[in-house]
Order: C-alpha cells, then sequence, then structure tokens
C-alpha cells in the first residue's frame, strides 16, 4: 500500500494495522513481521505481533555456578542448549559459586550492605548500615555512654 498526498506521492505509508491505515509521514518498520505501522502501534504489544519474541532478549541463571547467560528468543530448548553449551566450555565452575551479599551485623537486621549505606563502628569496627550506625544503636561491646559527653 502506497502512501503520500496528491502533490507528493512517495511521502509516507499508511499503517498496515488492521483497524487503523493512518497515513503516516514517519513511519516504523517492525522488525519481527517487517510491515509498517503509525507511532501508535509500533510496539509489538500494540499490533500483536506474532514474531516479537524471536528478537527478544532473556537471561538463564547457571545452576552450577550462577553465571548469568544472555540469550535471544523464547524456545526453552534454544535455553538448554545454551546452558549444556557453558557446562561444556570449561568456565561453569561451581567453585565460582557467587557469594552472599553481606547484611549488617546486627540480630534480626537483614539489611544488604553496600558501598553507600555500610558504615564501620569506630569503637568496635563493626560493619553495620546506616540504620545502626550509632554504638548504641548496635549493642557496641565497647561503647560507654558517659565517654561520648
Amino acid at each position: 500500500m502506497g502512501g503520500g498526498t496528491e502533490a507528493f506521492p512517495d511521502l509516507g505509508r499508511h499503517c498496515q494495522h488492521s483497524e487503523c491505515k493512518q497515513l503516516d509521514f514517519l513511519p516504523f518498520n517492525c522488525n519481527g513481521c517487517r510491515k509498517v505501522f503509525c507511532l501508535e502501534h509500533r510496539s509489538y504489544k500494540s499490533h500483536e505481533c506474532p514474531k516479537s519474541d524471536d528478537k527478544s532478549r532473556r537471561v538463564v541463571v547457571c545452576e552450577i555456578c550462577s553465571v548469568s547467560i544472555e540469550t535471544t528468543g523464547c524456545n526453552e530448548d534454544a535455553e538448554r542448549v545454551v546452558l549444556l553449551k557453558h557446562e561444556k566450555s570449561g568456565d561453569c565452575d561451581p567453585r565460582k559459586k557467587k557469594k552472599k551479599k553481606p547484611t549488617c551485623a546486627v540480630k534480626r537486621c537483614k539489611e544488604i550492605l553496600t558501598f553507600s549505606n555500610t558504615c564501620t563502628c569506630k569503637t568496635c569496627q563493626l560493619k553495620v548500615c546506616l540504620k545502626h550506625r550509632f554504638p548504641a544503636d548496635h549493642a557496641c561491646k565497647k561503647y560507654h555512654p558517659l565517654q561520648y559527653m
């Protein structure tokens, strides 16, 4: 289906969505179904593209070594093949399994310690979250309240 106006017949294209057919001067080409769409129908979801998953990226995690592997497509068989290839490559090592992230040392506090929210107590050298940064908040063993007055 062509586009344009009487003066410029090659300008723009009509949206190929079944209920739209709007003339768009800056049309979008779908990389899944290869059809032309207007701004409103350019997303896979809006025009119900049958080939939307062909180009999508997914990440699978190796259960042995916890490495993340990026794949394309949604086929589960393809994901299994990628995981098998990873296992046979020699890069899959259970000893390289990611360690647990450090958490606050205060009992019942599950805050994960990161670069920006970790404090080291100057008195007892304990690493705690910002909420427990004061000696009285983390039951500091070397803390004496009169010492700070």
